[in-house]
């Protein structure tokens, strides 16, 4: 019998572990990327910052009842819980709330921010009840550039309904507003020329005119021209300032359609003392027969709305032959839709036959022809 030793016995040799060169490359790329997102992340929480500080002093104060940032590894996102806003420019100040607002951007574009924000959105006075209630499918904004030298601000509403608090009456309500504005030329810090697009879908807004009940597509496109910078203020300080410098509003396009009523316009516009429009477009009218009722025109010719010139032309009409002057106000209407009609000079319209006619502004009194339309409301 043949005994071995165990101190002679022979062991295996171990084989060295070799990492692959893959792995380590992904291990690498891997700590890159975090480092490079916590650098994005960064500059993407420095640059929200810079942006409610610049709000801030236009007039709008932003606040979260918790604040968390997230989103690891492919964006920064900043989530605001019970997102509020004060308005302190206006008059009367105001105080916005809603549930949740989230502000985000991708780790290679941190100074591209977008918010989303959820609803419903609830508008009051500091300290007390709301008054008006918002709500939407969808609510976007996106800003690019930096606090200190932005470029450009879209926002994006879908199916918006703003309605009196408490479910009273509907105040205005959209399938869709997009509202994009851009610098086109100059630079911030010197006279700055601000393109801004307004597109709207199915707008519509029955308690300031019988007219707007009636939804309404439009698209304008308008420019700002007579600014002397684009520094944090508030709109209505900016509008007094481009008063101040003669400056005006280019509307270079726009169309508005309700129905079959067609209208296209362009012109400029300056702002009187006061902050009211001024000027006059050129306007282009398809179908205005159908548009004219819906102004009320019975209304307008009625003995307590007519104007004191109509009133006594009518009664004077009635003096030589009595009852003469409601005959008159009836058929008044036709008359004026011929009168407006002569007024402008004939036209086509997309392959339909159109007026185009002046419409006029006076310190914010909307005119086209004879009739007065209303008036606007200041812009500061």
């Amino acid at each position: 019998m043949t005994f071995t030793s165990p101190m002679i016995q022979a062991r295996p040799l171990r084989r060295r572990r070799r990492w692959p060169a893959a792995l380590i490359l992904l291990i690498v790329l891997a700590g890159l990327w975090a480092g490079g997102w916590h650098y994005g992340a960064g500059v993407a929480e420095r640059t929200i910052e810079g942006w409610k500080a610049r709000e801030a002093k236009s007039g709008r104060v932003y606040t979260c009842a918790t604040q968390t940032i997230g989103g690891f590894p492919f964006g920064v996102e900043l989530r605001c819980a019970d997102a509020g806003a004060e308005l302190t420019s206006t008059q009367p100040p105001l105080a916005l709330k809603a549930r949740e607002m989230v502000v985000s951007a991708h780790v290679w574009r941190p100074t591209v921010l977008t918010t989303e924000l959820t609803g419903p959105l609830t508008i009051a006075e500091p300290g007390r009840a709301p008054t008006i209630s918002a709500s939407w499918r969808s609510a976007r904004t996106q800003v690019h550039g930096l606090p200190v030298s932005p470029e450009s601000v879209s926002i994006n509403l879908e199916q918006l309904a703003v309605d009196r608090a408490g479910g009273g009456e509907n105040l205005f309500k959209s399938e869709s507003l997009d509202l994009n504005g851009r610098l086109v030329s100059g630079t911030v810090q010197n006279n700055p020329v601000i393109e801004v697009v307004l597109k709207l879908v199915a707008v519509s807004a029955p308690s300031w005119h019988p007219a707007a009940a009636t939804p309404v597509d439009a698209g304008i496109t308008a420019a700002l021209r007579g600014l002397k910078d684009f520094s944090p203020k508030p709109w209505s300080e900016r509008f007094r300032e481009l008063q101040a410098a003669g400056g005006r509003i280019e509307i270079t396009s726009a169309r508005v359609q309700q129905r079959d009523t067609i209208a296209v316009a362009n012109g400029t516009l300056g702002l009187s003392p006061a902050g009211r429009l001024n000027g006059e477009l050129r306007l282009t009218v398809a179908n205005l027969e159908a548009f004219l009722p819906t102004l009320g025109l019975e209304r307008m010719l009625s003995q307590e709305q007519a104007s004191p010139q109509i009133n006594s032309a009518i009664g004077a009409l009635d003096r030589l032959i009595p009852g003469l002057g409601n005959v008159a106000r009836k058929n008044a209407g036709p008359a004026i839709l011929a009168g407006v009609s002569l007024m402008g000079q004939p036209a086509e319209l997309e392959g339909k036959r159109a007026v185009m006619l002046p419409l006029k502004f006076d310190d914010g009194m909307a005119s086209l022809g004879p009739l007065k339309l209303g008036t606007t409301p200041s812009l500061f």
